[in-house]
């Protein structure tokens, strides 16, 4: 058998992460992937002679060489020993917040949404300030706040008296990174107030397959193993301590440790002392995404937004839809041609509308073959019907369409009821009931790219390097 310093279960951006720290300090590593490819939610696929990111709208925690030596980037950066010019990021052109008869300009500058909701809600700025001052010393990616998981909306409402204002900046932060249904906690909207409106958003030109090539190619340098088709069926515990993992092929790997960013409840079930697992705590909050190519560019038709968080009331909705397939009264709407790229680069090949929307994960694995492709168009329409409530209609620019649903999110990460961001309670600290199997990315309690490659690279030096 082999045997290892630590196996890493799971090859997305915290796994790689991981990898490639503990590779730095001469750690006999092995990462397991059960995909045929890598990137979990953050991958990519081909189809039709495109290249389309599965879940990559932008990656947040934006920075310019030399802005942050502290920040988040500039932290993975140094830390896995890049170079800023590996990640390349474009800044957004600008990003909008639209409920019913109000609208909120953002971009990467605090500023601009200061100066909006001066604007619109004129009795709220100072609120809003003296909310920014407080969550400071929460957004700083430890995730060790004692109040961590105080209601986000009780807080908020300290601070801002106005209902809607509330709803509105909720939004962005619960799409970009919530697992929990109608709240946040606290330390998780700090997370992402920080990532989403004090820093911002970015992406690299050839989207995440770039990041995935570097992070990759620096791991295997290294001399770290990536086994892909290499599912873990089953963690072996004697006496109270992970000895190693049994593959789904029955090939077994010894580790001194193990470091998993399968899931909480998910790495639990592999967990072979462990006779039942509560399912009941796995996330529920899954997608569908509905992607066209057109024929022109975006802006051409006056669509020159990065970004659009519109919710079609007041009262936003982040829940599972109970009964239907999906839930378009709210949703995300992105161009990835709307970044500032380098003039060396000049424009994307096509132009691209991606619209995602709340989904029901059983009812969609619940369809017969013959009507989920059928179902799947139909979603599409209603989506693109709901978002051009809020951006310029696109549709008779259309010249090819996908549509992936949860059933794609749970084969790329096999979360349960493919949870995009996992299950609402977080293990800030990595651990688990075994001393020597830890948790990194989603259920660890950060999401993102930024936020689980900082989610590997912390729980490699706290538990896999100190040890």
């Amino acid at each position: 058998m082999s045997k290892y310093d630590t196996i890493i279960i799971g090859a997305g951006m915290s796994g790689l992460a991981a990898g490639i720290r503990l590779a730095h300090f001469d750690q006999r590593v092995c990462i397991l992937e059960k995909h045929y490819t890598i990137g979990g939610l953050n991958s990519f696929y081909r189809m039709g002679g495109r290249d389309y990111d599965v879940g990559l709208h932008a990656m947040t925690n934006y920075a310019v060489k030399g802005s942050d030596k502290r920040g988040p980037l500039a932290k993975l950066i140094r830390q896995l020993r890049f170079r800023w010019e590996d990640f390349k990021l474009a800044e957004q052109v600008g990003s909008s917040i639209r409920f019913p008869d109000v609208s909120l300009d953002f971009n990467n500058d605090i500023a601009m949404l200061e100066a909006e909701i001066a604007r619109d809600f004129p009795s709220q700025i100072d609120g809003f300030q003296s909310l920014c001052g407080a969550l400071l010393d929460y957004s700083d990616m430890d995730g060790g706040a004692p109040d961590f998981m105080r209601s986000a909306r009780e807080v908020m409402a300290r601070h801002i008296s106005e209902p809607l204002l509330i709803e509105m900046l909720l939004c962005p932060l619960m799409w970009y990174g919530n697992a929990r249904e109608n709240d946040m906690d606290y330390g998780q909207f700090c997370i992402m107030f920080r990532a989403c409106y004090l820093e911002g958003f970015g992406r690299p030109y050839k989207g995440v397959r770039m990041i995935l090539k570097n992070l990759v190619r620096k791991f295997r340098g290294l001399g770290g193993e990536l086994k892909l088709r290499s599912g873990v069926s089953r963690i072996e515990v004697d006496n109270g301590k992970a000895v190693g993992v049994v593959l789904d092929d029955g090939t077994e790997l010894q580790a001194d440790r193990i470091l998993s960013s399968a899931g909480s409840v998910e790495t639990m079930r592999m967990c072979d002392d462990v006779t039942e697992v509560d399912v009941a705590k796995a996330g529920q909050l899954s997608f569908i995404e509905s992607i066209s190519i057109l024929d022109r560019m975006p802006q051409d038709f006056g669509f020159d937004r990065t970004i659009v968080f519109y919710n079609d009331s007041e009262n936003f909705h982040w829940e599972r839809p109970d009964t239907q397939l999906c839930d378009s009264r709210t949703g995300v709407i992105c161009s990835p041609n709307n970044y500032l790229y380098d003039a060396d680069e000049g424009e994307l090949p096509d132009g691209v509308i991606r619209i995602t929307t709340l989904a029901n994960h059983d009812r969609w694995c619940e369809l017969p073959d013959e009507k989920y492709a059928a179902q799947k168009m139909q979603q599409y329409d209603e989506a693109v019907e709901s978002s051009v409530r809020f951006m310029p209609d696109f549709r008779r620019y259309v010249v090819d369409t996908d549509v992936f649903t949860p059933k794609t999110i749970r084969r790329f990460t096999w979360h349960d009821n493919g949870a995009v961001y996992g299950a609402p309670d977080k293990q800030l600290d990595g651990t688990t009931h075994l001393p020597n199997v830890f948790l990194c990315g989603t259920d660890q309690g950060f999401v993102g790219i930024v936020g689980a490659i900082v989610s590997g690279i912390s729980m490699a030096n706290r538990h896999c390097l100190q040890a």
